[in-house]
C-alpha cells in the first residue's frame, strides 16, 4: 500500500480523503486539491479534479460487504457527526490504511467509493510471455478451523467437491465456506510470488499465506476456467484467490501494511477438486 503524509491543514475529512486519494492513485498528496475548510461541497472539488484525469468516484451501494481485490475509499464515522476517510481493501473487506490513525475500525464505515475510469474499454491488458503450463507442488498446508494456524504436511487426501481431508474447508468450517458456492475446495499460490514478497517482518513461510498448496513453475492465473491435474487428481480453476483483510491483519506489523497490495492478482487460485486421490509434495501439476 502506497502511504503518504496527510496535508497539515484542513478538516479531518478533507485531510484524510486527500491522503487516501493520493495513496490510491500513487501520487504526491500535493497534487490532490484540498477544499477550503468551510467549503459547502468538498466532494465536488475532488470529483471534478478526478474528471480531469478521466476518472470518477463510483458510490458503493453496500460498503459493509463490498468484496473488491483493490483499494477503495471508505468514509468512517468518527464521533460527534464527524467523518474521516480511509483506504479499504480485500475480499472480504477491511481497512488497509487510515491516514489519521484514529481508533475507527471497519465497523464504522458509512459509505464508500471506487475510483474508476470513465471508459473501461480504453484499458487494454499488457502483453506478456506465454503462460507456464507445468510445475510441481512445493508445499501442502491445512488448518482444522477458521483462523487456526496452518500446518505443513507431506501428503493429503483430496476428495471430489470437498477438498483436502483435515482442512477447515473440507468440513465447511472455513472463514469463507459456502455450501452453495464454488472454488472453496482448494487454494494454491505460486512459490515464485512468495520468493519475491518483501514484508516488514521478513519473508513468508510457505504456510503463512494460508493457501493449501504452494506450486512452483506453473502459471496459476492461466488456470482460471480450466481443468488441470495434480498427480492423478483432476481439478478445475474457478477464480483468482485475491488477498483478504484477514491475511492483511496477520501480516501487518506495527502499523506497517501487510500483504494486500503485493498480492493483488498474485494471490493464487481458488479451485475445486473433481476426482478423489492423494496429493503429495513433489507431485507434478499441469494444465490439461
Amino acid at each position: 500500500m502506497h502511504t503518504v503524509k496527510p496535508p497539515p491543514a484542513g478538516t479531518p475529512l478533507q485531510r484524510s480523503v486527500a491522503a487516501c486519494l493520493a495513496s490510491i492513485l500513487e501520487i504526491d498528496p500535493a497534487e490532490v486539491p484540498l477544499p477550503e475548510e468551510r467549503h459547502p461541497q468538498p466532494w465536488t472539488v475532488w470529483t471534478q479534479w478526478l474528471l480531469q484525469r478521466g476518472l470518477g468516484l463510483v458510490p458503493v451501494a453496500e460498503p459493509e460487504t463490498f468484496n473488491w481485490p483493490g483499494p477503495w475509499l471508505a468514509v468512517l464515522a468518527a464521533g460527534d457527526d464527524a467523518t474521516v476517510g480511509a483506504v479499504a481493501f480485500g475480499s472480504p473487506p477491511g481497512l488497509a490504511w487510515k491516514p489519521l490513525d484514529g481508533p475507527e475500525t471497519f465497523d464504522a464505515v458509512r459509505s464508500g467509493y471506487v475510483i474508476a475510469p470513465a471508459d473501461v474499454m480504453l484499458w487494454k491488458p499488457a502483453g506478456g510471455p506465454a503462460p507456464r503450463r507445468t510445475g510441481q507442488i512445493d508445499a501442502i498446508a491445512i488448518a482444522p478451523e477458521a483462523e487456526a494456524p496452518m500446518v505443513r504436511i507431506d501428503a493429503a487426501v483430496a476428495r471430489a467437491r470437498r477438498g483436502l481431508e483435515g482442512d477447515r474447508y473440507f468440513h465447511q468450517r472455513g472463514t469463507f465456506s459456502n455450501p452453495n458456492g464454488v472454488g472453496y475446495d482448494l487454494t494454491l499460490i505460486e512459490a515464485e510470488v512468495l520468493d519475491t514478497l518483501a514484508l516488514p517482518t521478513g519473508r513468508l513461510a510457505p504456510e503463512q499465506p494460508r493457501r493449501n498448496l504452494v506450486t512452483r513453475g506453473i502459471d496459476l492465473n492461466a488456470l482460471v476456467g480450466r481443468q488441470f491435474t495434480i498427480g492423478d487428481v483432476r481439478c478445475i480453476g474457478q477464480r483468482l484467490c485475491e488477498p483478504c483483510a484477514h491475511l492483511e491483519r496477520l501480516t501487518a506489523n506495527e502499523g506497517r501494511p501487510g500483504t494486500l497490495r503485493a498480492l493483488v492478482h498474485k494471490g493464487g487460485l481458488r479451485a475445486d477438486v473433481l476426482t478423489d486421490g492423494e496429493i503429495r509434495v513433489g507431485d507434478a501439476i499441469a494444465a490439461g
